[in-house]
């Protein structure tokens, strides 16, 4: 049985975490500048001590130092000496660094078939009728065995079914080329956003999520200080890995401590406009991929930003301070301090807005997977580094890592883009040869039509000049006859007496 992670304390009173019930989940919370993040670097070295892989998004770039012996901050040294902690023996943990961008760590990709057509609605937020249109796309894909990988594959697909919809209509459905369109119009925003870079081969291994080194669990910090601009694809992303790993790993049960702990930063961009089918599948991941050996750790300002049958579910509990200077702040705080487990000895709902920065409100689960009362204390320092590491420092990290140039190099293997460009050509190639066989036929045909012509052209001439000459001499008999006879009559009326007698016998 792993060893119990000592999170919190108070005096004497001390506050346990148990491996074995970190696979029941749990949620950090509190404003910002209240500590969260070092609570949470806190529970990432402790799993990692106790064998644990991590995966984690570094959303304001200074959870790096989790790979650095800490010591050299003079506040956590006076609050470790406040607390009673002396000789501490500072630390880092193995760290791989990943980056959706591929600037700050390996990079990290996906394709578009692994993503499939729920969660690309969500980042295009695409509306019913085209999250329609999307998944029949996915369908026709999949019936043809075209491989979407990337997004030029998406939008290749797209634009083919756009140009065969009537066809696709009788057996699908109606595909408009508006709709159409407004997909491809979305597609272009997330190639903008950096889609381009994140859907590719070689995709990511889960498996390497799940290392260890030496006998420590490997942390996965995920470089987010840029993807957070994209706050559709920063939570879109991180709920399709919770799904995969969801997929990929077989059932456990209960473990003496998790295959893996999941830390869900920002959490609240996760359920912000999401529609009612995405959160029961972000809820029922979460209930049954407990099973698996995953504790999934939310991590937002206030509960209130978790739904209800989300938060019903995460066992292990800290909050941080709240403030409560409007009405909505102070309804915040009442729901925050009704979601734990009652203290009689406590004011919840009061103490919320009184700690201190590194002070908690605290209730974990038992040996029986009962949460305990929840209490007060302060939690314990991380014994790395607090604070981001240096480019240097970076750069040693990802070429000493376990997965250093396995995805350094993309990848670009025959799928639906180049399958369809392909058609386009044979299909471009057949016009152009039917084309140019018509010509051909036409152009015989009228050779043929002057050669007969040509042939015909003797006899034509002959008959012509035949019919010529006949009115020729017609015309000349004609004039000759016509003259005598006018002669005749007109000699014999006015010249018979001027002529001599032979001429009338």
């Amino acid at each position: 049985m792993a060893d119990p992670i000592l999170l919190a304390k108070r005096e004497a009173a001390e506050f346990f975490l148990l491996p074995q019930m970190a696979n029941r989940h749990g949620v950090i919370t509190g404003a910002t500048g209240t500590g969260k993040t070092v609570t949470l670097q806190r529970l990432a070295e402790e799993f990692s001590r106790r064998g644990v892989p991590c995966f984690m998004a570094d959303v304001k770039g200074d959870l790096t130092g989790v790979s650095q012996p800490g010591g050299s901050n003079p506040k956590i040294t006076e609050r470790l000496k406040m607390l009673g902690f002396e000789n501490v023996q500072f630390e880092g943990s193995p760290v791989t660094l990943w980056d959706v961008f591929g600037k700050q760590g390996h990079p990290l990709r996906a394709t578009v078939s692994e993503m499939g057509p729920l969660l690309l609605s969500r980042i295009l937020q695409l509306n019913d009728t085209q999250e329609g249109v999307l998944t029949l796309c996915f369908k026709i894909a999949d019936e043809n065995g075209w491989l979407l990988v990337d997004l030029k594959d998406l939008q290749s697909l797209l634009q083919f079914a756009g140009e065969n919809a009537a066809e696709f209509t009788v057996k699908y459905g109606n595909i408009s080329k508006a709709t159409i369109g407004a997909i491809q119009r979305g597609l272009l925003q997330l190639e903008q956003q950096g889609g381009s870079v994140f859907f590719g081969e070689p995709a990511v291994k889960l498996e390497d999520f799940i290392q260890t080194l030496s006998g420590r669990g490997v942390l996965n910090l995920l470089a987010a200080d840029d993807l957070i601009n994209a706050p559709k694809v920063y939570s879109t992303f991180l709920l399709w890995l919770l799904s995969e790993l969801f997929e990929m790993l077989p059932e456990a049960g209960d473990l003496d401590k998790p295959k893996l702990v999941f830390f869900f930063d920002e959490a609240h961009l996760l359920f912000t406009d999401a529609p009612p089918s995405l959160v029961e599948k972000i809820e029922q991941v979460v209930r049954l991929i407990r099973s698996k050996g995953v504790g999934v750790y939310f991590v937002t300002q206030n509960p209130a930003d978790i739904p209800e049958k989300v938060l019903a579910q995460l066992g292990n509990r800290v909050q941080h301070a709240l403030r409560a200077y409007t009405p909505q702040e102070q309804k915040g705080v009442k729901a925050a301090a009704s979601s734990f487990r009652e203290n009689p000895d406590l004011d919840t709902e009061t103490v919320i807005t009184e700690l201190g920065v590194g002070e908690v409100l605290i209730s974990t689960l038992d040996e029986k997977g009962v949460p305990t009362i929840v209490d007060r204390a302060f939690v314990v320092p991380p014994v790395s580094q607090l604070g981001p590491v240096t480019p240097e420092q970076r750069a040693q990290l990802m070429s000493s890592s376990l997965v250093a140039g396995q995805y350094e190099q993309a990848a670009d293997p025959e799928s639906a883009f180049e399958i369809l460009a392909k058609r386009a050509q044979e299909k471009a190639a057949a016009a152009a040869q039917a084309k140019a066989e018509e010509d051909a036929e036409k152009e015989a045909e009228k050779q043929a039509k002057a050669e007969r012509a040509a042939a015909r052209a003797p006899d034509t001439l002959t008959e012509s000049i035949t019919k010529s000459v006949v009115r020729s001499a017609s015309s000349s008999i004609g004039r000759s006859i016509g003259t005598q006879i006018v002669r005749g009559v007109l000699g014999s009326i006015f010249g018979g007496k001027s002529k001599s007698k032979s001429s009338w016998f």
